[in-house]
C-alpha cells in the first residue's frame, strides 16, 4: 500500500485508468485533463505530477498536480495524510472532497507549520435529463470556429480573472475547445453576448466549463441558454454523462444548472495553504 509518483502520463493512466474510469463523473477534472494531454505536446506537461494509490494490490486512489493550481486529490483521507509527506516542493494548497482536503490539511499544518484557509467550496452537478430554457432569450446558439478565436480568448481571461481558483486563462485550452467543436456561443443580431465550453468526451464523460457572459450582456438568460446548448452538444457528439462544477457562494447559478436538469453529485472543497 501506499503512493507511486510519475510524470510519465501513459505510465499513471496505465495504472490509474480503470480506477478512474469505474467513476467518470467523480473523477472528470483528472479523466478531461488527461484526455486533453494526450494531445498536446509532451513539453506542456512537463510539470506536472502523477500519482496513484495502492492497497490490496489495486489502485484505489489517484492525484494529480498541475502547478500553480493545487494538487487534485481523488482518495481516502488516510491517503490524502499519506500523500502530504511525500509530494515535493513547496504546495500552495489542495483540491478534494471536503474530508479528503481536511485530512490533507492537517497533515500539511502537521508537517510544516503552516496555516490553511478554504478558498472555495464547489459541488459536482451531473445531468439528469436537459432541460432547455423555455422560452428562450433571444438569439441562438452556434459551434465557435477558429474566427472566434479573438472574442472567445478575450473572456476566457475574463473568466479566469473573475475565478482565482481556476488559474491564469490557458489559450492553448481554449484552442483545444474551438478545434473539437466544444465551444458554443449565443448570438444577437449576429453578435456573440455568451459563452460555455466543454471538454473533450473522456470515459463517455464531458465537462461543461467555462461559461462566462460579459456584464453588459448578463440578466438576460444567455448564460443558461448557451449552457444548455453546448451540453446538447456533448450529448450529441457521445457523452453519456455531463457534469459541471458551481461555485457553492453563488447560489443563482446552482439555481440555475439544477432547472436546466443538473442534479447535485458531491462536494469539493480547495484550500489555500501559507507557510510558516
Amino acid at each position: 500500500m501506499g503512493w507511486t509518483l510519475t510524470r510519465d502520463l501513459d505510465a499513471f493512466l496505465t495504472a490509474a485508468g480503470p480506477f478512474m474510469h469505474a467513476d467518470p463523473a467523480v473523477h472528470t477534472v483528472a479523466l478531461t485533463a488527461t484526455a486533453t494531454m494526450r494531445a498536446q505536446e509532451p513539453g506542456d506537461r512537463k510539470d506536472v505530477l502523477f500519482a496513484s494509490w495502492t492497497r490490496g494490490g489495486r489502485v484505489a486512489g489517484i492525484a494529480m498536480w498541475t502547478p500553480p493550481r493545487p494538487p487534485l486529490l481523488g482518495c481516502p483521507p488516510d491517503a490524502a495524510r499519506e500523500l502530504a509527506g511525500v509530494l515535493p516542493g513547496p504546495v500552495g494548497g489542495v483540491h478534494a472532497a471536503p474530508d479528503v482536503a481536511d485530512a490533507f490539511a492537517d497533515a500539511w499544518r502537521h508537517r510544516t507549520g503552516g496555516s490553511a484557509r478554504v478558498a472555495m467550496r464547489r459541488r459536482l452537478y451531473r445531468l439528469g435529463t436537459l432541460t432547455a430554457p423555455d422560452p428562450a432569450p433571444p438569439g441562438a446558439a452556434r459551434i465557435a470556429t477558429a474566427a472566434d478565436r479573438g472574442v472567445a480568448g478575450a473572456w476566457f481571461v475574463a473568466f479566469s480573472e473573475l475565478d482565482e481558483q481556476h488559474g491564469r486563462a490557458n489559450l492553448a485550452t481554449l484552442d483545444d475547445r474551438i478545434a473539437t467543436g466544444g465551444l458554443a456561443l449565443w448570438e444577437r443580431g449576429g453578435t456573440p453576448v455568451s459563452m460555455a465550453a466543454r471538454t473533450r468526451i473522456a470515459a463517455g464523460m464531458a465537462r461543461v466549463a467555462p461559461v462566462y457572459t460579459p456584464p453588459e450582456h448578463r440578466r438576460n438568460g444567455y448564460g443558461a441558454a448557451v449552457t444548455a446548448a453546448v451540453t446538447r452538444s456533448a450529448l450529441d457528439a457521445g457523452a453519456r454523462e455531463v457534469v459541471l462544477f458551481t461555485d457553492l457562494a453563488n447560489p443563482t447559478s446552482n439555481a440555475i444548472y439544477r432547472r436546466l436538469g443538473y442534479r447535485p453529485v458531491e462536494d469539493r472543497t480547495i484550500m489555500s495553504f501559507a507557510p510558516a
